[in-house]
């Protein structure tokens, strides 16, 4: 049962950030062109040419602020990532847990101290 949660979870993840990776190239090269625009602004020594980064750098920050949803998306990855983790735990067996000495020791204590 807690498999299928497990892949029900995962699927719904999958669909949400399959859902969102347009958004989420977007807001990522948006962020990459105001980095450019910035460190143009910042190497300017005209005003003209601060004023043209500036208005630039303007769209660049209204089209990042556009796919601000996409973060969704990355909220959408981490899930994934947690149940692949989640998924691939393996449990100890039986037989391993007898063959461990301290869990043994452990239950012959419990059993003198009563």
């Amino acid at each position: 049962m807690k498999k299928f949660g497990l892949l029900l979870a995962g699927g719904i993840a999958a669909c949400v950030l399959l859902a969102n990776v347009g958004p989420m190239a977007g807001l990522a090269l948006s962020l990459v062109i105001l980095y450019f625009v910035f460190k143009q602004f910042v190497k300017s020594d005209s005003t003209m040419g601060k004023i043209l980064w500036g208005l630039v750098g303007l769209v660049a920050i209204s089209a990042s602020l556009a796919n601000v949803p996409s973060l969704i998306g990355l909220a959408a990855a981490y899930v994934l990532y947690l149940i692949y983790k989640k998924w691939n735990e393996t449990k100890k067996s039986s037989k391993e847990q007898e063959q461990d000495p301290f869990i043994n020791f452990e239950k012959q204590w419990a059993e003198l101290k009563r």
